[in-house]
């Protein structure tokens, strides 16, 4: 009886350190990947390969001193940066563009040549923790990210010499990020909001890549992986959910997401959308992997938006 219970003892002990060291490998796999840091430049010639449309109006920007930057230090004292291009004319219609995961500001460019150039709205561009400019310990996978880009819109009249009506627009994690943001208190500036290929929740975000990934189920792993996110640094994948948080917006909101998409399986969605109150629309992109929807279908995506923001900014 006592060597069975040394060996069940030593058999859960055994588990319980190996659950621990794979929690913590998945926590910095998932949260402090190693970036590639490209200047500014490099990441703007990485863009231009993608959409070389944009080169021209970007170069421009730069030419003309209209590409302006800054930093603040957010509630947390962590230094965080953003891009801000004012309109050809004065107006107060302001595009507030979030980035994916991995990726920064620059990226969102194609999203701001559409806002900007084509549509003539200011556009503020915040590079989100760890990624880009900005600071950070690790990704914060939209959930903290929502107060910071919060920071960022009550700064924008400050920034933009008027008192900016908004628009958030973001995608992949950015979408996340500005559906998390949709079920706080509000300024009355937001106006709407769009969102592109975001994720019910970072719970559900984690458990489709550690079964696609790695055919890990769900439980322990990602249990303890939350666990851990919570002592490290303050939220777990539970609380971090666009679901919970859009039952709580009211304003209206686009739902746009490919029908190929699997990094953000393309079902996410659905329970989005039904969760989140009228006013909404959904656009569901046919061929679109993620993340592609705009590259590959410019001139609709454009046309779409441009109808959304139509009803909704005036």
């Amino acid at each position: 009886m006592k060597k069975w219970f040394q060996r069940t003892l030593y058999i859960i002990i055994t588990l319980f350190l190996i659950v621990g060291l794979m929690s913590v490998f998945m926590l910095n796999y998932a949260l402090k990947p190693q970036l590639k840091a490209y200047t500014p430049e490099e990441s703007a010639e990485l863009l231009f390969k993608q959409y070389p449309h944009t080169r021209s109006w970007l170069d421009s920007l730069v030419v003309n001193k209209a590409l302006k930057d800054t930093f603040i230090y957010n509630q947390e004292g962590i230094k965080i940066h953003a891009y801000y291009v004012f309109a050809s004319q004065p107006t107060s219609k302001t595009a507030v563009l979030v980035h994916g995961y991995t990726d920064d500001a620059i990226g969102m460019f194609p999203i701001g040549y559409m806002y900007n150039k084509e549509f003539d709205y200011n556009i503020l561009v915040p590079d989100l923790q760890y990624h880009g400019e900005s600071q950070g310990k690790a990704i914060q996978m939209g959930w903290k990210d929502r107060l910071d880009v919060l920071e960022w819109i009550q700064l924008a009249p400050t920034l933009l010499q008027n008192n900016p009506n908004i628009i958030v627009h973001g995608i992949s994690m950015g979408a996340a990020t500005t559906m998390m943001l949709s079920g706080e208190i509000l300024p009355k500036n937001i106006k709407c909001f769009i969102e592109d290929c975001g994720y019910t929740s970072v719970w559900d975000e984690f458990a489709s890549e550690a079964k696609v990934r790695f055919n890990l189920p769900s439980f322990p792993l990602l249990n303890a992986t939350s666990w851990l996110c919570d002592i490290i640094y303050g939220w777990n994948f539970r609380e971090a959910s666009a679901l919970n948080a859009v039952k709580k917006c009211s304003l209206p909101m686009f739902f746009i997401h490919g029908d190929k998409d699997t990094f953000v399986p393309t079902e996410m969605v659905y329970p989005l959308y039904e969760a989140k109150e009228e006013p909404k629309e959904l656009w569901i992109v046919p061929n679109a992997a993620h993340a592609v929807s705009y590259r590959d279908n410019r001139e609709e995506y454009t046309h779409r938006v441009a109808n959304f923001i139509k009803q909704h900014m005036n």
